[in-house]
């Protein structure tokens, strides 16, 4: 086994596993990539630089098995030191030796994932300081980038009512020093991007709020934000990730849509883009597959973040992705937009609460970096090998005759449009063989 000491100071915490090789889909071995081969180019690119797989500090290193009926079943052995700065030190070799032997590119993280917050804004800070200067060490010698940073507006009380919405304003200067902070971490460690989401920025009842006054102030956040990171020299993208509710009851960043209307409204859309979350989409009632096609539509698709829900759970799950017939119905959306605008694939997931053992941190990710290599690979043989394009292509032929073309060119006036209808009568029925498309993908899994 390889020698990683360089990146877990003195303590290897995953023993017994090494790098994690590609083997193929006829391996033996659990610890192995059967699809995921980093250098397989499919539709002209790599599968490393398709997918920017990141991992996700806060579920990975962080998320302890806790849920609201039970304490803690993980006892991760990098949160055992009491003193918060060698805590965060143990936790950053566990973070680079896992990632190192996973042979992930990039990782993503909330401000006080790094290290607990402080008791003041100038605790946070010094901490922080010193935990990125050990991060920027850690990254120089693996090679592992930071994918995006974001700040944790929405676990302390402060941000029970919102952060850049909150009705007290204190509690917005407080966000604004707190994403200060954020920006300029995430620019000290390089990263590419830059996330918000609005975890708390929504509301409980529209009796108690001004909805109209929260959502200005939440774009005029925006704004001072996105002018101070160009200020100090950040060219990345700004990430806005939808989510329809929960922990609020209406949350203002509710799907796809709904925040490129906020983004076009607000004079934002030349410097953001929108992550989308798997889990969330089907919160709001959508596939992920639409709100892929939302964004990418609207030239918007920047980053994903990769999990599934459970479908007999009304809440967010974040379990690891493996139903590989929806994730070839994404890879389609993702393949012919062109892929990802400045972001990558986050696991924004977590392992189950009886999922106890240190090794099923690897069979998780292994698990969804191979299901989405599959789903990737299978959905370039659709679109190369099979009749796909065509028969969606020849659905929509009325358009491309002249007529078709007027109307959509907008040369056409509803007289003209109405008077067509005369001449053509009653429009046959045109089936759309939804079964067809359906048996198609099963045929090339």
């Amino acid at each position: 086994m390889e020698n990683t000491n360089y990146l877990c100071g003195d303590r290897e915490y995953f023993t017994g596993i090494g790098k994690i090789p590609f083997e193929g889909r006829d391996t033996d071995r659990e610890l192995a990539f059967r699809w995921y081969d980093e250098n397989r180019v499919v539709a002209g690119k790599s599968l490393k630089d398709h997918f920017r797989f990141a991992v996700a500090y806060w579920h990975t290193l962080g998320g302890t098995g806790a849920d609201p009926f039970g304490r803690p079943t993980m006892n991760f052995p990098w949160l055992a030191a009491a003193d918060p700065l060698q805590q965060a030190k143990d936790k950053m070799d566990a973070a680079f030796e896992f990632m190192t032997k996973l042979g992930v590119p990039f990782y993503c993280f909330h401000d006080y994932d790094l290290i607990e917050e402080g008791a003041d804004l100038t605790t946070s800070a010094r901490r922080l300081e010193a935990i990125s200067d050990y991060a920027l060490e850690k990254q120089q010698a693996s090679g592992i980038k930071l994918l995006w940073g974001t700040a944790n507006l929405f676990s302390h009380p402060r941000y029970m009512n919102g952060a850049a919405t909150n009705p007290d304003f204190r509690v917005v200067a407080h966000a604004a020093a707190q994403v200060q902070q954020a920006i300029d971490l995430t620019l000290k460690l390089g990263g590419e991007n830059y996330v918000f989401w609005g975890g708390r920025e929504g509301y409980m009842s529209l009796l108690n709020t001004q909805m109209k006054r929260e959502t200005d102030h939440l774009a005029r956040f925006l704004h001072l934000a996105k002018d101070y990171a160009r200020s100090q020299g950040f060219t990345g993208t700004f990430f806005i990730e939808p989510k329809p509710m929960e922990p609020t009851k209406h949350q203002y960043d509710f799907d796809a849509a709904t925040v490129i209307g906020f983004l076009r409204e607000h004079d934002l859309l030349a410097d953001f883009k929108l992550n989308i979350e798997v889990n969330h989409a089907t919160l709001a009632q959508h596939t992920f597959q639409h709100e892929l096609q939302v964004a990418a539509d609207a030239g918007m698709l920047g980053s994903m973040d990769a999990n599934r829900g459970d479908y007999q759970n009304g809440w967010d799950t974040d379990q690891f992705p493996n139903n590989l017939y929806e994730l070839t119905e994404a890879m389609l959306v993702i393949l012919q937009c062109n892929g990802f605008q400045g972001g990558g694939i986050n696991f924004d997931a977590k392992l189950r609460r009886n999922s106890t053992d240190l090794s099923d941190l690897f069979y998780a990710h292994i698990g969804g970096m191979d299901a989405f290599a599959r789903a990737l690979i299978t959905a370039d043989r659709i679109l190369s090998d099979s009749p796909y394009r065509e028969k969606l292509q020849a659905r929509y032929a009325s358009f491309d005759t002249a007529q078709g073309q007027a109307f959509e060119s907008g040369s056409m006036d509803l007289p003209t449009l109405a008077a067509l209808a005369h001449t053509f009568g009653e429009p046959p029925l045109q089936s759309g063989q939804q079964e067809w498309y359906e048996n198609l993908i099963n045929r090339y899994l």
